[in-house]
């Protein structure tokens, strides 16, 4: 992992080997580290629990808020990895270390802004999300510090993308872990104010998620600016910076945009469930955090296809790009019907680890097991939307997640809600994965044609 030149962040590693193992290789570094960023709302959610239903539905209605803010860093990130990795496959070195210096003040100043917007407009926008004057002051509590925080939810984002490009997934695995074994640590003591410890309530998880922030932010900006090197310190002109951005907002914007389409969809799913009742909401926020966290090994596989696409675009080896895909393919699938079997006899008993209450547990349980049969289908997707960026076709993997979140998953909702009631939205979002996915796999074959194996 560690190079002795301290420069090894500036060469391709991904061009040669046998694909399958290369890809598991680099796989598993990185289920760890998207288990780990998943136990960040997990354990969150487990604690929080434990303070009562209106604080546990006061954290489900800050979850999509705070996935926009993540998904522009994230988008960013991915814009970056897109022209790293291709700049890495050119054997291009100076490129690199602009692309990865300059995404970071790209980041810091968007993201910035958005946090000073979201402070200023907290109440409007729960009440218009249906939170109601029970759990209002709970969401206040727990955003007026997270939005304080948002700088160190940026850079590890942003700066994991650019050594992630490298093609080393230990480091940017090892660094999520840390962060999400600080916030586990510091959850039950903020939270419930154990030892000398005060306690803080619903504050005490938005404080201790900032701590845990602040730790992997100090890691991954030690490692970009001091083990890889990939920091350039010399001042560039105007011109250089506004070039990189360019580039990285050519994938990033439309990246941004694909990704803040979830949690803006997840915003209209959640007052769409809000007429249902605040312990409804508490149910589906329990449900969305147990199926980030077990779509981990299927996110840790999107989040290196980049990468892996990227290198091999630039070394002109498009079937390696092929193969690559075909393998994901498969593996996508033997995941998503391994989660479907688990939830299938095992919901109700993860349920209730969360929260005993009767309607809260049996929410969460009819949503994994609606919805978890399509997990294989909504993992390809995720894969070929990473691939898309790569393949520098951003338009279309925004268009992806617009169909399923804005043609499918709100309009099916909607209309089960109105038929079926809640089971009625968890029917609508299964029917979403599988119709995305199919559509996905098909928008992939007709990109992959324009390349010669």
């Amino acid at each position: 992992m560690r190079s002795k030149s301290g420069s090894d962040g500036a060469r391709a590693r991904l061009t040669e080997g046998a694909i399958g193992p290369m890809l598991v290789r680099l796989t598993i570094p990185m289920i760890f580290g998207i288990v780990s960023m998943a136990l960040y709302n997990i354990v969150d959610t487990f604690f929080v629990g434990r303070l009562g239903k209106e604080q546990l539905a006061a954290l489900a209605f800050t979850f999509p808020v705070v996935m926009v803010v993540q998904s522009i860093s994230h988008g960013i990130g991915m814009g970056t990895s897109a022209v790293v990795s291709r700049a890495l496959g050119a054997r291009n070195k100076e490129a690199v270390r602009r692309y990865a210096t300059d995404s970071l003040v790209l980041g810091l100043l968007i993201v910035g802004i958005c946090a000073v917007a979201g402070l200023l407009t907290i109440e409007p926008l729960f009440r218009l999300l249906g939170a109601g004057d029970e759990i209002l002051p709970y969401i206040d509590e727990y955003m007026s510090i997270w939005y304080f925080g948002v700088i160190f939810v940026v850079v590890p984002m942003i700066g994991n993308n650019s050594i992630r490009a490298t093609g080393d997934t230990k480091t940017p695995g090892t660094i999520m872990v840390i962060g999400a074994l600080v916030n586990a640590v510091f959850d039950p003591l903020l939270i419930f104010g154990l030892g000398p410890f005060p306690a803080l309530g619903i504050t005490g998880a938005a404080v201790a998620t900032l701590i845990g922030r602040s730790t992997t932010f100090t890691v991954a900006l030690y490692v970009l600016a001091v083990r890889e090197r990939l920091i350039a310190f010399e001042l560039p002109s105007l011109k250089q910076v506004l070039h990189s951005w360019k580039e990285i907002l050519h994938i990033g914007v439309p990246n941004a945009a694909t990704k803040m389409i979830v949690p803006l969809g997840a915003g209209v799913v959640t007052r769409i469930i809000s007429s249902y009742g605040p312990l409804a909401v508490a149910g589906y926020g329990v449900a969305t955090r147990i199926e980030f966290f077990a779509l981990a090994p299927i996110n840790a596989l999107s989040s290196i296809v980049g990468p892996f696409i990227g290198q091999n675009i630039g070394a002109g080896l498009s079937g390696r790009v092929k193969e690559g895909f075909r393998r994901s393919e498969l593996f996508s699938g033997i995941i998503g019907g391994i989660l479907f079997l688990v939830f299938l006899i095992a919901a109700p008993g993860i349920a209730r680890i969360f929260n005993e209450d009767a309607q809260v547990y049996g929410v969460t349980t009819r949503y994994l097991r609606l919805v978890s049969c399509m997990y294989g289908l909504q993992g390809f997707y995720f894969i070929v939307v990473a691939g898309l960026n790569v393949l520098k076709k951003p338009l279309k993997a925004a268009s992806l997640s617009l169909m399923q979140m804005f043609a499918l998953i709100i309009p099916l909702g909607l209309l089960g809600s109105y038929f079926f009631g809640i089971t009625g939205i968890f029917i609508g979002i299964a029917l979403s994965y599988a119709v995305t996915g199919l559509t996905a796999r098909g928008v992939l074959l007709s990109e992959l044609k324009h390349y010669d194996d």
